[in-house]
């Protein structure tokens, strides 16, 4: 269960990243502190809810996406690896083009996006499907808004939204292990012949 959490606080970290650095203009003021509030406060619940299922001692039921050992080794250095590459090599490659600044959070949420999809792959966890798809989108949806009037909007679609998606994301995955935990582990009836 350690390894599988420290994944989630991963994406709820960056989650909470996305949402503070690019809750400002055009936002009103006063949206974009409160959605910086939320954000902080949603991580720092997520934090407190996986610590007490922790606590409760109960061994935690393990959907069909069974855990594995070896989360981090091998074809996920891999995948990491390759989205440093695509981080760092398409930021200055958008930079060398005059894209506008904003377009660089959209960049973002695009890599990390398919590096999501990858690590579904990779760790056969259908779950992380679903924010790698949204932050897939919110950064293409980022890129085209780029060549617009919409420009201004980008930090908010691309990394605000982004944002929102791996905290709920990460709030699915620790509410469904909370569960998991307070719920009493039932014994295996044998099979009837």
């Amino acid at each position: 269960m350690l390894q599988r959490m420290s994944g989630v606080f991963i994406g709820a970290f960056f989650g909470t990243v996305f949402v503070v650095a690019n809750a400002h203009d055009p936002l009103n003021p006063s949206i974009g502190i409160a959605l910086r509030v939320l954000a902080v406060l949603t991580f720092a619940g997520l934090l407190a809810l996986a610590l007490r299922a922790g606590r409760l001692g109960r061994p935690v039921v393990e959907d069909a996406e069974a855990a594995r050992a070896d989360w981090f080794r091998g074809k996920f250095a891999f995948v990491v690896a390759a989205e440093a590459v695509l981080l760092i090599g398409g930021n200055l490659a958008l930079r060398a083009a005059g894209a506008p600044q904003e377009t660089a959070v959209a960049w973002i949420a695009l890599i990390v996006g398919l590096h999501f999809i990858a690590l579904m792959a990779v760790w056969k966890r259908r779950s992380i499907a679903v924010p790698g798809i949204a932050l897939t989108v919110l950064g293409m949806t980022g890129l085209g808004m780029a060549a617009t009037s919409a420009v201004a909007w980008v930090p908010f679609v691309s990394g605000v939204l982004s944002g929102v998606a791996l905290l709920g994301g990460c709030a699915y995955a620790v509410t469904h292990t909370y569960r998991s935990a307070v719920r009493p582990v039932s014994p295996r009836l044998p099979d009837a012949q």
